[in-house]
C-alpha cells in the first residue's frame, strides 16, 4: 500500500474515531500537496474547544514535520480560533496528540517525534477526547491509598481534621 493511501487511511481512522467521541469532525479533502494553501488535515471540536490538526502516522520510524508545515499550522488554528495539535500514530500504538511547541526541533528547524517519544510524552487518546487519561507506570509510583480493611484508607496521617475537605 502506497504512504499515501496509507495515511489517507490513518486520517480517515482519526476522524471516525474522533466523531465517535462526540466531535463535529471533518478532514480536510485537500490538505498536504493537494492544494496551494495550507490546511490541517482535520479540524474537530466540541463547542467548546476546536482543534487543527495534522495527522502523520508511520510504521515506526521517527515521524517528521518541516518547518513550514508546523508554522501554517499554527497560522491557520490561531486565524481560525483552534488549537494547534499534531496527532501521531506508529504502526499497532494508539493516537498520541502534541502541541507545536512540545515537539523536538531538530537542527534544520524541522520537527521530530519518535515512537518512543509519542509513547512517553504524548496525549493519548482518551485524554485528548476528555475520557480518563491514561495512567503510565512511571506516574503511578507508590500507592499511598490502601484500604485499612475497615472502608477507610491509611493515607491521611493527619491528625484532627477531615481528609476530605482539608480542614
Amino acid at each position: 500500500m502506497s504512504s499515501n493511501r496509507k495515511g489517507d487511511r490513518r486520517e480517515r481512522e482519526l476522524v471516525n474515531r474522533l466523531d465517535e467521541a462526540g466531535f463535529a469532525v471533518m478532514r480536510a479533502p485537500a490538505s498536504g500537496s493537494a492544494t496551494d494553501r495550507e490546511l490541517p488535515d482535520v479540524l474537530a471540536g466540541d463547542s467548546e474547544t476546536f482543534y487543527a490538526i495534522e495527522a502523520k502516522s508511520s510504521a515506526g520510524r521517527p515521524i517528521y514535520l518541516s518547518g513550514e508545515e508546523v508554522e501554517a499550522l499554527i497560522y491557520f488554528a490561531r486565524n481560525f480560533g483552534a488549537k494547534a495539535r499534531v496527532a501521531v500514530r506508529f504502526d499497532r500504538e494508539a493516537w498520541y496528540f502534541f502541541h507545536p511547541g512540545d515537539l523536538h526541533t531538530t537542527d534544520g528547524g524541522n520537527y521530530r517525534v519518535k515512537k518512543e517519544t509519542a509513547l512517553a510524552e504524548g496525549e493519548g487518546f482518551e485524554s485528548f477526547v476528555g475520557g480518563p487519561a491514561q495512567a503510565r507506570l512511571t506516574d503511578i509510583g507508590d500507592d499511598t491509598d490502601v484500604s485499612d480493611g475497615d472502608g477507610t484508607t491509611g493515607s491521611d496521617t493527619r491528625t484532627g481534621g477531615d481528609a476530605d475537605n482539608g480542614s
